[in-house]
């Protein structure tokens, strides 16, 4: 499966969207869609939401083949960024998986949509090192992260993960960390502009200021289901990333900084998995167990037992989705 997915020919792109349909197939029969999961503070979310609201089925299918976009733009996004050789469907192979683990995933929920967003922003970051004027990029960055905000709120810690890969990429300039912040302040100044001129802008600050109130970081979302799926995604990242390695792949300097950048992102993932909500839903771990397993699955030398762990991985999620449906 691993060597398969290596590869990019037509038979790739066909195993891939016959494995992300029948994912998927599940949620299209359900069609369960939770219409409430908007608030105050997701007005691009809300808005969607709205939109198509009179079909459960059509939302899930926007789900769908905006999954099926980001999974390209993730493989195009990888290839680029030399994570993964350049004749490869890895990128979106994993990402198809990771982000359709359960059926908690494979519908329509706030992350779901702003991921686009997200990879975007993390597209530009990884391209600053080695970019020679990265101005109007980090502008984007900034623009992006509010976007991602106006459909999944907590997408603004991303804000500080952009300084602290700056100064990672040797580009810790005052000039170029104010960048990221004048894009997103712009887009929300817009935001509030509209609302002044349309609508109730005392009201929306007033739904900021409680929304800020009330945040709280909580374990209730925890069960011992969901820890299991965490655990055996995680702890194979961790064993590739750090255990012994038979790698045919030199990492370049501008690769090493973007793992570096990676790892500092996991580590705002795992906090995200606090926020209030369900914890499926916070789905930037899964941005990042992409990354990491898009990886070393390029580029690792003996494929044997990793080939192994995922015909069983893919094997348990497909029955969870069929069978179980514990999550």
């Amino acid at each position: 499966m691993i060597k398969f997915f290596r590869q990019s020919y037509a038979i790739q792109y066909v195993v891939l969207a016959l494995i992300a349909i029948a994912l998927w197939l599940p949620a299209f029969i359900a069609c369960e869609v939770d219409t409430s999961l908007g608030s105050s503070v997701t007005p691009l979310y809300n808005l969607i939401n709205r939109l198509l609201s009179f079909s459960p089925f059509l939302m899930v299918l926007f789900a769908f083949l905006w999954m099926v976009m980001e999974a390209l733009m993730v493989n195009a996004m990888l290839v680029e960024s030399q994570i993964i050789t350049k004749v490869s469907t890895m990128g979106a192979f994993v990402f198809v998986l990771m982000t359709s683990l359960t059926m908690t995933q494979t519908n329509f929920y706030p992350f779901a949509l702003a991921s686009v967003f997200i990879l975007l922003t993390i597209h530009v970051l990884f391209g600053v090192y080695q970019s020679q004027d990265p101005t109007f990029n980090l502008l984007n960055a900034g623009i992006f992260v509010a976007l991602a905000s106006m459909m999944y709120f907590p997408s603004i810690v991303l804000i500080p993960w952009i300084f602290v890969s700056l100064i990672i990429a040797k580009e810790g300039k005052l000039r170029l960390q104010l960048l990221p912040l004048l894009g997103f302040f712009l887009v929300y100044f817009l935001y509030f502009s509209c609302v002044y001129i349309f609508g109730d802008l005392l009201a929306v600050l007033n739904a900021y200021k409680t929304h800020f109130g009330e945040f709280r970081l909580s374990i209730a979302g925890f069960n011992t289901r969901t820890i299991a799926v965490l655990l055996m995604t995680l702890v194979p990242a961790v064993i590739l990333m750090f255990g012994k390695k038979n790698s045919n792949f030199e990492k370049t300097i501008a690769v090493r900084i973007r793992m570096m950048m990676t790892a500092l992102l996991a580590v705002i993932a795992l906090l995200l998995l606090f926020f209030p909500g369900t914890v499926l839903m916070h789905g930037l771990i899964f941005i990042v167990l992409t990354i990491f397993f898009s990886y070393e699955f390029s580029y690792m030398g003996n494929t044997g037992w990793a080939e192994l762990f995922l015909f069983f991985f893919v094997a348990l999620v497909f029955a969870n989705h069929y069978f179980f449906k514990w999550l």
